[in-house]
């Protein structure tokens, strides 16, 4: 799954799009006390109050919301899962089924795999929607006359929110009819619909087709994916995230260069894996293998790069020289995301394409940071002086 397929997807989930039906939403609510299901209700979506269908869809935008291998994990099912009811064929069969009390009950088994070894520490509200979205067979031709909606792929899916409950509230109010202030306790529990903990979208999208062997997962915050969710309710395969990534491959650079690289070295090492991202731009994430960092270190001037070193590197740090990094994960984007040099001073902030102009250097004994600019350097709107060194 590519970043598009998923922008995509989550552009369309707005009242009233032509190319986005959902049929029915299933709302089920968890007492943390007991942790048990207290109430259910299925609905047909289209019956909802409009105001009720617009915070929905909200929630829904919202948990689709950020990066791949960040906050949203494409994961494929267990080939053997350690259980006598694995996911994938109950997900698959109730996305094909036409029968709404059958994706009902079917849901509802895996709710029960959601209370299995979990302790809930607030009440919590577990929705599910079925529904298809439309896609065009081919891109829109501006030349042509036949429009792209001539033709469309129509895509069933399922899609799961997982939102916690707020705590009752204690508020001053102002009556305007008897002009006066009083105090008021919201009792009824607030459903948290800005902020999802967690859910799924199923199927996912394989070079623009839906893929029934894998599953969207999505986190409810950056970098911290629920591994018990993942293996436990979904049966997929454990993920690993770009923070994760970025860590394997600083360690794996360390051990073949070591501790210390020059600036100049570091930005030739992001430009040489940005080039990498920017020829697959439209394909699945392209990924490193050891002779991947091997050609990009050596390209990029760190001195003794040999292929045994790499794989010792590979074999050290993660037990397994043909282990892939995704490139996407190495390298800030060039485009909006800067590096941080952090110091006891001062923290600075350099994009990457930068970093060649940035050096430490020894200065009458003392280690400074040495930025090459074009310009004065303004402090407030003070220029300051140019010192010869």
């Amino acid at each position: 799954m590519i970043k598009k397929e998923v922008a995509y997807i989550r552009k369309q989930f707005k009242l009233d799009h032509e190319r986005l039906s959902i049929y029915d939403i299933l709302n089920v609510y968890i007492m943390k006390e007991t942790n048990e299901i207290y109430h259910f209700e299925r609905t047909p979506f289209e019956l909802l109050e409009r105001e009720k269908q617009e915070l929905h869809m909200g929630n829904f935008k919202k948990l689709l919301a950020g990066e791949l291998d960040q906050k949203l994990f494409e994961l494929k099912f267990q080939e053997q899962p350690e259980t006598d009811k694995p996911s994938q064929p109950l997900l698959h069969q109730a996305l094909v089924t036409g029968d709404a009390e059958e994706w009902h009950d079917l849901m509802l088994l895996l709710v029960e795999k959601m209370l299995e070894d979990t302790k809930y520490e607030r009440d919590t509200v577990i929705t599910f929607v079925r529904g298809q979205y439309y896609k065009p067979t081919k891109e829109r031709n501006e030349e042509a006359e036949d429009s792209e909606n001539d033709e469309m792929f129509a895509n069933p899916f399922i899609l799961c929110s997982i939102n916690s409950t707020e705590p009752q509230r204690k508020t001053l109010m102002f009556d305007y009819i008897e002009r006066e202030f009083k105090y008021n306790v919201i009792v009824d529990p607030i459903i948290k619909l800005r902020t999802p903990e967690q859910g799924f979208f199923y199927p996912s999208v394989t070079d623009g087709f839906s893929d029934v062997n894998r599953v969207l997962y999505c986190a409810g915050k950056v970098n911290d994916p629920n591994q018990q969710f993942i293996d436990q309710v979904l049966n997929a395969e454990k993920t690993v995230t770009a923070l994760e990534e970025r860590a394997i491959f600083e360690d794996i650079v360390k051990e073949i260069a070591g501790d210390q690289l020059d600036a100049s070295t570091i930005a030739s090492v992001y430009e040489e894996i940005q080039q990498v991202i920017e020829t697959h731009e439209e394909e699945e994430p392209p990924k490193l293998d050891y002779k991947d960092v091997e050609r990009v270190l050596t390209a990029s001037g760190v001195e003794n790069v040999t292929t045994e070193r790499v794989e010792l590197a590979y074999q050290t740090v993660i037990d397994d020289k043909n282990y892939e990094i995704k490139a996407s994960s190495v390298v800030p984007k060039f485009t909006s995301k800067s590096i941080k040099i952090d110091t006891k001073v001062a923290t600075i902030s350099v994009s990457p394409q930068d970093l060649r102009y940035v050096k430490q250097v020894n200065y009458h004994g003392k280690r400074c940071i040495l930025i090459e600019v074009d310009e004065d350097a303004v402090i407030e709107g003070f220029t300051l002086n140019t010192e010869e060194l």
